[in-house]
């Protein structure tokens, strides 16, 4: 039997539904390629083989029977640890919730499960979602599938390198800063930041409820787009959800000349390498009739700042509930009186969170609101307003989706400022609730390198025909031997 388990989500979908292969068959080479692989890249945390074997075999009884089902039917699907599945573990990758076991879905996996989507298992993370190469994760670090020397981005580090790793066909990941679209770049796969409001965060345990978002990581641009199709739309859970919007039955539509405006302070602050793929993208979108030009933006030298500042601010806010009162482990205060006790639970945070607690913490103090907090929201207001004047001239913006390439494990741990700048390219788009996608651009010294493309509000349509006009056009390897 062919190796199924490299087929990407559209060609499961289409095999098992033709008959060539049954879902029961796929999902044991999965399981069987987790079983390989994984103590190399440490992607997956945790893994439903029951449920999804006998979830297998309900779709493949379903076929036979000349059933109705889902869109979804038989693919593989890993979840990022920060999103709650019943009956499965949802960690955060921390001591905090090591034993946590949700008595419900999020949405976004209930939706999934209602089109026939197999949930194989949930995927490492950094702590709580906060850190930019899943070095910050309890379970230990994941390494990047094209050399496991290297760190495979973070904070959705598992949710890419399950993908390019063939450990499942797609996954979810939640993205913050970067956090879908740093590990999809640094892994060569698809990652897809929806825009704020067009997927529901019920389940999602939040980091910053503001500026995150769950979306999808899959080797291809039409895989992230049938996860699309079933995950995104209102949901009476989730009021920050867009609930007069309607979701579109997303088409290709490759005759529409773009306009396109690469930006020219991402791509200029990039590796020169990195900077050289980008024009190279430029250059291939204008032999293809788009219109193209260089364009700068003014405030693009204060979003990290701003970002940060909201990020960790947010952060400290969610991560108050973890007292071991409200939320927590098992941990008797007999013995405690209650300082003791609140300071010996809080310190099962690792470093990075509690440098983004204290962080946080700070800057909406009393006397540092308006100095620092307030200030944050005024840049991120003007981001917006530029950001929308440039949509009405350009359908799309293009820029490398990282600055660097993938790092050595440690090389950047130590050095938080060397950490947080590796997200410059990625936290326009949280900041101004835009969409942006990433997609493989190339190779450097055979590590990966992403074009990241970003759109207006609730247009992943022009994203997805612009992603998949440059995928077209290249041929760019997604998935590594291992």
């Amino acid at each position: 039997m062919s190796k199924l388990y490299k087929l990407s989500a559209k060609e499961v979908n289409t095999g098992i539904r033709s008959g060539e292969f049954t879902a029961e068959e796929y999902i044991i080479q999965i399981l069987e390629r987790i079983d390989k692989v994984n103590p190399k890249v440490n992607a997956v945390i945790c893994i439903d083989r029951n449920g999804a074997l006998e979830k297998a075999r309900l779709v493949d009884r379903k076929i036979r029977e000349d059933e109705k089902i889902g869109p979804l039917a038989g693919i593989a699907i890993g979840i990022k640890d920060n999103i709650c599945t019943s009956g499965l573990k949802t960690t955060c990758a921390s001591k905090m919730l090591e034993e946590y076991v949700p008595p419900y879905d999020a949405t976004v996996v209930r939706r999934l499960k209602d089109d026939d989507a197999i949930i194989i298992g949930k995927l490492n993370l950094d702590e709580f979602a906060m850190g930019s190469s899943t070095e910050f994760s309890s379970f230990g670090p994941t390494s990047n599938p094209w050399n496991t020397d290297y760190v495979a981005g973070g904070s959705s580090g598992g949710s890419a390198a399950s993908v390019a790793a063939s450990e499942c066909s797609v996954s979810l990941g939640s993205d913050t800063g970067g956090s879908i679209r740093c590990p999809a770049s640094f892994c060569s796969v698809v990652g897809l930041k929806p825009t704020y409001g067009l997927v529901s965060r019920f389940g999602l345990i939040p980091y910053a409820n503001s500026l995150e978002q769950i979306g999808p990581i899959g080797k291809t641009v039409s895989d992230v787009v049938m996860i699309m199709k079933t995950i995104a739309g209102a949901d009476d859970n989730d009021q920050t959800v867009q609930v007069t919007y309607r979701t579109p039955d997303y088409t290709f539509s490759s005759n529409e000349k773009m306009r396109i405006g690469l930006v020219r302070e991402l791509t200029e602050g990039a590796e020169p390498e990195i900077s050289k793929r980008i024009y190279s993208a430029m250059d291939l979108f204008t032999n293809l009739d788009c219109k193209c030009e260089e364009i700068s933006m003014n405030y693009v030298d204060y979003a990290l700042a701003s970002y940060y500042t909201i990020a960790m601010a947010e952060a400290s806010s969610n991560l108050s509930r973890y007292d071991n009162i409200r939320y927590g482990f098992n941990f008797t205060p007999d013995g405690y009186e209650w300082n003791a006790y609140f300071a010996k639970v809080r310190s099962n945070f690792g470093d990075e969170v509690k440098r983004r607690i204290i962080v946080g913490t700070y800057v909406l103090s009393s006397a540092y609101y308006g100095k620092y907090y307030l200030k944050a929201q005024k840049i991120r207001t003007m981001l917006k307003q530029e950001l929308r004047s440039l949509f009405k001239k350009y359908d799309i913006l293009i820029a490398p989706t990282m600055p660097i390439l993938p790092f050595k494990f440690g090389e950047k741990i130590d050095d938080p400022i060397k950490m947080f700048m590796i997200d410059i390219d990625t936290v326009i788009a949280n900041l101004a609730g835009v969409p942006a996608i990433t997609v493989p651009a190339g190779f450097s010294n055979d590590l990966p390198i992403g074009l990241q493309i970003m759109a207006s509000e609730f247009q992943e349509q022009k994203l997805f025909n612009a992603a998949l006009l440059f995928e077209s056009n290249t041929n760019i390897n997604r998935s590594p031997e291992l």
